[in-house]
């Protein structure tokens, strides 16, 4: 089921199959019958559609938020993050089958592959209400790199996709929404804050299943998480933090900080 979704080229088609495997699984967990978990080997990079065009993030145009153009590209590239995100979660699915894990993680990812489905129709929903569409405009071509880099260690897939790059997403929402609250563009301000509010969820399933695998190991997550985020994601993380959702999906301020390149900011006495 996770291979037929990675390997769907057309967004809407990758989208609608990704929901309706996610149906049949928790249907069957529901019935207390769940499915068996098998073995496939998943692409090393998923099916895509001819356009977008995928450019290097320095050959990406600048646009601004200001002019209905600029507004139109934030949203091709909410769009396009969500694609990934699709493709992100049945991966982890398939990938790491040689990793024991509970059912609960599967369940957790499955459902968070049934959110992005939804989030990247919201977004396209979005873009054809406007006048455009997924793939009128080109897309950042790096964001399977992370896949790519941690395919043979899913603590490192943990902490890099849904703990570093999902968590970005809790932080920078908030300021997309106030843009289009600004313009008075509400179909796309829903959109947004429906996707704001579970994202909230994936960064969790990625913290929870990360604290786990270390228990089992015996490992301190914390230190841990820096050496995997050092080693995978040279970069430092970017204030400012959403700290309150960044708690409520289990990142304590602790982890991220330290990966900064601040100090983190007072709180007073």
């Amino acid at each position: 089921m996770a291979v037929e979704v990675l390997s769907t080229a057309d967004g809407r088609e990758k989208t609608a199959l990704s929901r309706r495997h996610a149906a049949a699984w928790l249907a069957a967990r529901d019935r207390g019958e769940p499915l068996p978990l098998g073995e496939a080997a998943p692409p090393p990079r998923p099916a895509r559609p001819a356009l977008p065009e995928l450019l290097s993030p320095r050959d990406m145009p600048r646009r601004g938020p200001g002019t209905l153009a600029g507004r139109l590209a934030l949203i091709h590239a909410v769009a396009h993050i969500e694609l990934n995100a699709v493709d992100l979660h049945w991966d982890v699915i398939a990938r790491f089958t040689d990793t024991r894990m509970p059912l609960g993680f599967y369940d957790d990812w499955v459902r968070a592959a049934d959110d992005e489905s939804r989030h990247f129709n919201l977004m396209c929903d979005c873009l054809e209400a406007m006048g455009s569409h997924y793939g009128a405009l080109p897309a950042h071509a790096g964001m399977w790199r992370a896949a790519e880099d941690t395919a043979g260690d899913l603590l490192a897939r943990l902490a890099v996709v849904p703990m570093v790059l999902e968590a970005r997403g809790l932080d920078v929402t908030p300021g997309m929404i106030a843009i289009f609250e600004k313009t008075g563009e509400t179909q796309v301000t829903e959109a947004l804050s429906v996707i704001y509010a579970e994202e909230v969820s994936h960064v969790a399933y990625g913290s929870k299943w990360f604290n786990f695998l270390c228990g089992r190991a015996d490992s301190d997550p914390k230190d841990t998480f820096h050496a995997l985020v050092r080693r995978y994601f040279p970069s430092p993380l970017k204030p400012p933090f959403n700290e309150e959702k960044r708690a409520d999906a289990g990142l304590p301020p602790d982890f991220y900080w330290p990966l900064s390149d601040q100090t983190p900011r007072s709180t007073g006495s």
